[in-house]
């Protein structure tokens, strides 16, 4: 090959992918082949450079674990049937596999756009049947339970800090009137607040900032905590990780109390965009405020849109 002999394991076991692998050999020489365990490294190393956060290399580094399995292996030797059956081993939810093989298609888009590759292997993958279940928010009863439910907290949990109450409340009413994730409103500095304002950076979408108006409870409740920080729920010392599974466990207990048992956290996210939704704010304008996408936030929040339940009724009133 190339004026000189190669004698080197093809470590395969499917003679089309030594085929392939020997062709491209022909082509580009035996050393400039990749390795699969060279382009994992190569796309995670690539994801830190793009200054993303920790959350984010989190899930990159956890979608490109299972194909460390293939080594050494050349990266042009991976086929379809490798991948469905990395897919078959998985033992998770429907969602989760899909959010997982979405991953694994932009690893491997990464791979072509690089010039590793020439088509996507894991296209050919069909995704799981998923049943998405419908968004449900606290109602308004449900959520004044939960206020009721702050009240009784240092009694049914004497362990906590005497500041517990304040920061229970002033945290679930912020998450409620702003939409905040629970990671960003556990670490919110208090300079983001001013002048009634909160000050937002949509996430995934754009970087332009937003102010958006605070209600006053929400205002009131957050001048109460009381903290030498410069956050307000955060000291600014351990993973974000870790204080947010924190309060998340406490906000947990709080349902119980309210005799939810099932709320979480994210329902008062929910909560806030139904709530402008419902009362007529554009689903583009919600989506901005949560830091979505459009696309992800009609995922979730389309059978919420006020105008097109207008428009549904109205083409019936039509009919009749």
């Amino acid at each position: 090959m190339h004026g000189r002999f190669v004698r080197r394991s093809l470590d395969l076991r499917n003679w089309e992918a030594a085929n392939r692998l020997a062709r491209e050999w022909e082509v580009n020489g035996p050393e400039n082949t990749v390795s699969m365990r060279d382009a994992i490294s190569r796309y995670l190393k690539d994801a830190e450079a793009r200054k993303l956060k920790e959350g984010s290399l989190r899930k990159y580094r956890q979608s490109v674990k299972d194909l460390e399995m293939f080594g050494s292996r050349p990266l042009r030797s991976i086929t379809v049937e490798d991948l469905r059956l990395v897919r078959e081993s998985w033992a998770i939810s429907g969602t989760t596999m899909l959010k997982r093989l979405e991953m694994i298609k932009a690893f491997f888009r990464f791979c072509v756009d690089s010039g590793w590759l020439q088509s996507n292997p894991a296209k050919a993958i069909k995704p799981p049947v998923v049943k998405r279940s419908a968004t449900l928010p606290f109602s308004d009863d449900e959520f004044k339970k939960i206020l009721d439910a702050v009240e009784e907290y240092p009694q049914r949990h004497p362990q906590s800090p005497p500041e517990a109450k304040k920061k229970l409340r002033a945290f679930i009413v912020l998450m409620r009137y702003s939409g905040l994730r629970i990671s960003d409103a556990c670490t919110l500095r208090k300079d983001r607040v001013k002048d009634g304002k909160l000050f937002v950076y949509p996430h995934k979408t754009t970087d332009i900032p937003v102010w958006m108006p605070l209600p006053k409870l929400v205002l009131h409740a957050l001048a109460e905590c009381e903290s030498r920080s410069e956050f307000y729920f955060y000291t600014g010392n351990g993973k974000v990780k870790t204080w947010t599974t924190e309060w998340e466990e406490r906000f947990k207990k709080v349902c119980v109390i309210a005799g939810l048992p099932k709320g979480h956290s994210h329902m008062l996210r929910d909560s806030f965009a139904v709530d402008l939704l419902s009362k007529g704010v554009p689903l583009e304008t919600v989506a901005v405020l949560l830091g979505n996408s459009l696309k992800v936030a009609e995922r979730h929040y389309a059978p919420w849109v006020k105008s097109r339940q207008i428009s549904l009724e109205a083409a019936v009133a039509k009919i009749w």
